[in-house]
């Protein structure tokens, strides 16, 4: 078969792409953006990629179009069609569907799901649970959204039956508007967490709740539900009906952990039954391995040896992910990346930095937070009341407000001097560099690229520390 996809260079679509083309389709695709790194790894699999959206490309003749929700009906200021492709699709009958059900009809089918879902820590725990059943011996496929430090791709398709997926609920095409996991079907669902987010397509958190008892309405009755007990969100969700194995986890719930974050006992109903020590600090995931613990267990990896694989789990790319230190004659100041958008994710990832400085005893050294407000829900300035809530943990904070057509600077005037404010990358850098001292942690948060904004600090640091 040969595919096409439009949008195919974004995580979704891309490990849709290279699914695709490692179970022998011929794939080929186009997008706005065709540039590094998804470029030259979709390149490296043999997929011929076109830069635009233009009508020509269906003369390529594909069996089948595979459009991404990137894709709109959506007109420019003179009137002509933002995606001249899907009209020419449309007006030609050609036959297309979503990047979802692609993955459902050509992957999923036959496979054992186990789907992770939540507001938070989809990609860490999807990619836990993988790392999990690949020591477990289980060879799962998956699809992350992002790239899994120890499998080094987003995705694959695995030996055995079991497939992993990454779950989101943001709508699935703009001729399909129900969330993505409700395609998957899985026999596992993780519910890991739920929270107002993507403000640009859901009215309220009502509006959320509803398509997350869609994915529970799929699960049969043989399936698993691996669900946050703490979260009175996911109760209501349950309380609108369950009909498969409810495994809780967290307070209350049947999986619990006893221990410090990075140190601790896995209990099921009361009684010990493996130990997870790691590198990775923070409630959250804590929390995110038992989700994948308690998911992994219904596919048949005993929880001992789940917890012990965890021990070994690298974590995922731009997850707190260690981009550079520059030494001084007073010490280093190291800087990270982080995905954190969303004002709770924030607060979680700047929350658990904070408790692992304090029980390592460096409680004198400081966190500054980098952050812009990016995704569609915060650029809207939904959530822009919480932004003060979410730096709390930080000791000083600089936001980057281009873009931006809502007042930060009212957001965060409870800051008061702890918060700056920089319309461009290069100001904000120099704010960075100015305030920063040895010892400090900077982390840099944003669900984009950031203007490249972990190499230009490291650079004006190491300057800053040559003179």
């Amino acid at each position: 078969m040969h595919i096409h996809i439009l949008g195919i260079c974004g995580t979704f679509m891309g490990g849709v792409a290279a699914l695709a083309r490692e179970a022998g389709h011929r794939v080929t695709g186009c997008d706005a953006g065709v540039y590094p790194p998804m470029s030259d790894q979709l390149r490296a699999l043999g997929i011929d990629l076109i830069e635009g959206f233009g009508a020509d490309q269906l003369s390529l003749a594909p069996d089948r179009f595979v459009v991404g929700n990137v894709v709109s009906r959506a007109r420019l200021a003179d009137g002509s069609p933002k995606f001249p492709l899907m009209e020419a699709i449309l007006d030609a009958g050609k036959p297309y569907t979503s990047g979802p059900q692609w993955l459902a009809e050509h992957v999923l089918l036959g496979r054992h799901v186990l789907a992770v879902a939540g507001t938070h820590g989809k990609t860490t725990t999807t990619s836990m649970l993988a790392w999990v059943l690949e020591k477990g011996g289980k060879t799962p496929g998956f699809l992350v959204g992002g790239v899994p430090l120890d499998f080094g791709v987003s995705a694959r398709l695995g030996d055995g039956p079991a497939f992993v997926i990454e779950a989101d609920e943001y709508d699935t095409a703009f001729f399909d508007k129900r969330s993505k996991f409700v395609h998957y079907r899985p026999r596992t669902a993780v519910l890991n967490n739920l929270e107002f987010d993507h403000a640009d397509i859901f009215d309220d958190l009502a509006a959320i709740e509803r398509q997350f008892h869609h994915l529970v309405r799929t699960v049969p009755g043989t399936g698993r539900l691996v669900v946050n007990a703490t979260e009175e969100s996911l109760q209501r969700v349950l309380t609108q009906g369950c009909w498969s194995e409810l495994a809780r986890f967290g307070a209350g719930g049947e999986w619990q952990a006893r221990g410090p974050h990075d140190a601790f006992d896995v209990l099921l109903r009361g009684e010990a039954v493996g130990r997870v020590e790691w590198e990775l600090s923070g409630l959250h995931n804590q929390m995110n391995a038992l989700a994948a613990i308690a998911a992994a267990e219904h596919v048949g990896v005993a929880p001992a040896d789940a917890a012990r694989a965890l021990g070994s789990f690298r974590n995922v790319r731009r997850r707190m992910e260690l981009r550079g230190t520059v030494e001084g004659s007073d010490g280093a100041i190291t800087v990270y990346d982080d995905f954190a958008h969303h004002p709770t994710a924030i607060r979680t990832t700047l929350d658990g930095l904070r408790r692992k400085l304090d029980d390592a005893g460096r409680k004198s050294e400081r966190i500054l937070a980098a952050f812009e407000p990016r995704s569609n829900t915060m650029k809207l300035g939904v959530m822009a009341a919480q932004l003060p809530w979410s730096l709390e943990s930080a000791d000083l904070s600089f936001c980057h407000t281009a873009g931006l057509d809502w007042d930060v600077a009212a957001a965060l005037a409870p800051m008061g001097e702890r918060a700056q404010l920089a319309g461009a990358i290069e100001p904000l850098v120099k704010q960075i560099v100015a305030a920063a001292r040895p010892g400090d942690h900077i982390v840099c948060m944003s669900n984009g690229g950031f203007g490249g904004v972990h190499d230009k600090l490291l650079a004006a640091l190491r300057a800053a520390a040559a003179s």
